[in-house]
């Protein structure tokens, strides 16, 4: 039918040729093709002949689409994604060592309505576009030759998957295989693929806590085996937990006999002295390899890597390994511009770096699973995330509709029950008239899916859950001051804060209508690029709802949002974020980073100058510190040296700013100095921009290095700068990209400033070699940059 790149042999059998599992990235070599326009072509649809077809590798997006440009107005308009159908095609050889092997193919993700043929034979219906399902295709690959796997995409909406018509949706879903993919090839003896259990707590390897503390911590890892053979098999389960490499415990099974065509599940416990726990300041983490013996010879093996913590929740707060602790968050939406949701892994590592250093340690993932990599990397930063199924203001009288929605709460905890930075399961639809019936099937499918202690659902609606969550705004009347929350005997966390309340006088549950809106010089939606004043009001909404907040019994907090977001039901950005969309800070986010308090040696201490001291700044400058006082000088000439401030603003938080007055604006550098006691901690300057005197380029790793032959997407940020390296903070100055070597640039190669920034995004290809960047503008030299 269509010719494609043939899976690399050597890759397939890249494990030694026993019969311990492959899993091998299934992401190159793809075909693809959208259909730009009609009706939908229904699940029975295959390519069509005279196609064009474009070579791509996953993760990918069905569309590259266009970085929306904040618009004038707040009415409701339709869509600007694309939604349609789309198809991709992959051709591989089958692998003579196959033979009496399992074959399984797993896609992380697929947006919406997934359809997959093997060899012209359909496999499966997927619905659901945020997590991921296994197909088996022992049965349909050819004994020697090349097969064909043919997946169709429909990502219009849908009544039985939601979240709900695009164009009522607060956010963008984007489409395409915007995931990995995996092939996996098992012995007949083989530990399970959890998303292809089929019945309660099943699949695969489940790791539950007994008893947590620093002396002891007791755990069983039950692990499931299925013998697909066609004799009995006798074989053992070895678990051994191990951290950097060195045995902490390990512990085999007695001999297990199990049937053809019968699986069980085994658990094994597990003891482990003096542990290191995992927690937000250390996330200590161990490796668990589980292995299945059977005839003397390891036949399947896994590796689940976990932390060892106790989380205990109450109405009268949480205890993280017996701390209590006061969780500090913000929710995160996954999009990037141009690509939408398809973001490398290395991508979603740079996220959780970014959100830990902002001063976060929790996340609520909103309002959708979120990928596999930003879990992982939330478990080695240290921050507690609440996982949740998709889910915006719209819950049909659909029995269909209804149980997808459990299916979907189950899938996702399959997927992340053993990532110790879940702090609970949000099988709840936000905001949404959930049935009485529907909200304790959820509840009750958390807990049979993981019994036993330390395991919490939270919802919107208290009735039946563990957590309930309430966003600030659902606590205001409309005069818009605060009312005591009716407050149920359970723990609390206020799920959304700080934007809705600043924007409209209502509860946000009928954001289309736009009613009761008020001024936009009151919100918490400012675009980076725009008058200083906007971003300071930002924070300082920010600080008051934060400090409420602490005025509450409650586990912690999420402002609403991380980053600037696209919505379907209007034209402009939601720019409540504390970063951009393009993830270049507001000065929100020096706010949240003094909220973390520096170590008794005085790292970790911050100081930041919240001004960009031009003749529009207001003389009253406010800095940001988590320190004991801060010294401002103008000039060099000292302003006042001062503690933190004490106003209505302030009563609950760990690190108010400091507020200098000065009698007017004058030219210069402004420098702050932070202290401990006596001791300087911490210093910035701020200096007066001059004219534009050259660019200065750089790449925005967050620590991650650019990785080839992964479909790496990296921010390149062209600066605007004086002749003495300060930012000139102009919006809308045409900035160029160049590109040298195997880059391709998913932004336009020309791109306005924003507060005095151009940022590019780039995806590496199959090698650096030569790798590099040239930009040039406002009529300033050239500047080259090397990616690596």
């Amino acid at each position: 039918m269509l010719k494609t790149s043939l899976l690399s042999l050597a890759a397939l059998l890249a494990s030694s040729v026993s019969a311990l599992a492959t899993d091998t990235a299934f992401n190159d070599g793809w075909r693809f093709h959208r259909v730009e326009s009609g009706p939908a072509l229904g699940h029975d649809a295959l390519p069509a002949a005279g196609w064009t077809w474009e070579t791509v590798r996953l993760p990918h997006t069905a569309k590259v689409e266009a970085r929306v440009i904040q618009a004038p107005g707040r009415q409701a308009a339709g869509p600007a994604q694309w939604q349609g159908d789309a198809f991709y095609v992959k051709r591989f050889r089958t692998d003579p060592a196959w033979k009496g092997q399992r074959v399984t193919l797993r896609f992380e993700a697929a947006m919406n309505v997934a359809d997959v043929w093997l060899n012209g034979r359909h496999l499966t219906t997927h619905l659901g576009g945020f997590l991921p399902f296994t197909l088996d295709l022992t049965d349909g690959l050819k004994a020697d030759g090349e097969n064909e796997v043919v997946v169709h995409l429909d990502n219009r909406d849908n009544a039985v998957t939601g979240p709900k018509p695009l164009k009522d949706l607060d956010f963008n879903t984007y489409g395409g295989l915007y995931r990995g993919a995996t092939l996996s090839v098992r012995a007949p003896l083989h530990i399970t693929d959890e998303m292809l259990a089929d019945h309660v707590a099943g699949g695969g390897i489940v790791v539950r806590q007994t008893h947590v503390d620093g002396t002891r911590a007791n755990l069983t890892v039950t692990t499931e085996v299925r013998n697909d053979g066609a004799k009995a098999q006798h074989f053992t389960v070895t678990q051994r937990l191990a951290r950097d490499g060195k045995t902490a415990v390990q512990t085999t099974s007695e001999t297990v006999t199990l049937a053809p065509g019968a699986a069980l599940s085994l658990p094994v416990d597990l003891s482990v002295a003096h542990p290191r726990l995992w927690s937000l300041d250390d996330p200590a983490l161990y490796d668990l390899e589980t292995t299945v013996t059977a005839d003397g010879k390891a036949v399947d093996s896994r590796r689940t890597r976990i932390g060892l913590r106790s989380i205990v929740m109450t109405k009268d707060g949480l205890w993280l390994n017996g701390r209590k602790t006061v969780l500090r968050g913000v929710n995160r939406h996954q999009e990037y511009p141009y690509v939408g949701y398809a973001l490398s892994p290395e991508a979603s590592r740079r996220e959780a770096r970014l959100i830990k250093a902002a001063g976060f340690d929790y996340v609520r993932l909103s309002h959708y699973p979120q990928d596999p990599a930003f879990m992982d990397a939330a478990d080695e930063v240290g921050l507690l995330v609440l996982d949740g199924i998709p889910g915006w203001q719209y819950a049909p009288p659909d029995p269909a509709f209804a149980a997808q929605v459990v299916r979907t709460c189950r899938d996702m905890i399959r997927r992340d029950r053993n990532h110790p930075s879940v702090l609970a399961w949000e099988c709840s639809l936000n905001e949404s008239p959930m049935a009485d019936a529907l909200v304790d099937a959820l509840h009750a499918t958390v807990h049979e899916e993981l019994p036993g202690p330390g395991v919490y659902s939270a919802g919107w609606m208290p009735r039946a859950y563990d957590i309930y969550l309430q966003a600030r705004q659902h606590r205001l009347p409309e005069t818009g001051k605060e009312a005591p929350a009716a407050a149920p005997d359970k723990p609390l966390i206020v799920s959304e804060y700080g934007d809705w309340e600043y924007y409209a006088m209502n509860a946000g549950f009928q954001q289309g209508q736009w009613g009761d809106l008020l001024p936009q010089e009151r919100s918490s939606r400012q675009e980076l690029g725009g008058p200083e004043k906007g971003l300071l009001q930002q924070a300082t909404n920010v600080q008051e709802a934060h400090n409420d907040n602490l005025g509450l019994t409650a586990v912690g907090d999420g402002y609403w949002a991380m980053f600037d977001y696209n919505r379907g039901y209007a034209p402009d950005l939601e720019t409540s974020g504390v970063y951009s969309i393009d993830r270049l800070p507001k000065e929100t986010a020096f706010f949240f980073m003094s909220q973390r308090d520096a170590k008794a040696d005085g790292s970790g201490a911050m100081v930041h100058i919240a001004t960009r001291w031009t003749p529009d700044s207001s003389p009253d400058v406010r800095v940001f510190s988590n320190a004991d006082a801060v010294e401002l000088r103008l000039n060099g000439r000292l302003i006042a040296r001062q503690a933190p401030d004490q106003d209505r603003l302030s009563t609950h938080l760990r690190h108010p700013p400091f507020t200098f007055h000065l009698d007017r604006f004058e030219s210069g550098t402004l420098e702050a100095v932070a202290y401990v006691g006596d001791r300087a901690v911490a210093r910035q300057q701020v200096r007066t921009p001059g004219a534009p005197h050259h660019l200065e380029l750089s790449p925005d790793t967050q620590g991650v290095a650019p990785a080839a032959g992964h479909n790496d997407v990296l921010f390149v940020r062209a600066r605007l700068v004086d002749a003495d390296g300060t930012t000139v903070p102009t919006t809308g100055t045409d900035i160029h990209l160049g590109l040298t070597g195997d880059l391709t640039l998913m932004s336009p190669d020309h791109v306005p400033t924003e507060a005095g920034t151009a940022s590019f995004l780039i995806r590496i290809g199959d090698s650096l070699k030569g790798a590099a960047v040239t930009a040039d503008g406002a009529g300033l030299a050239a500047v080259s940059m090397a990616v690596r």
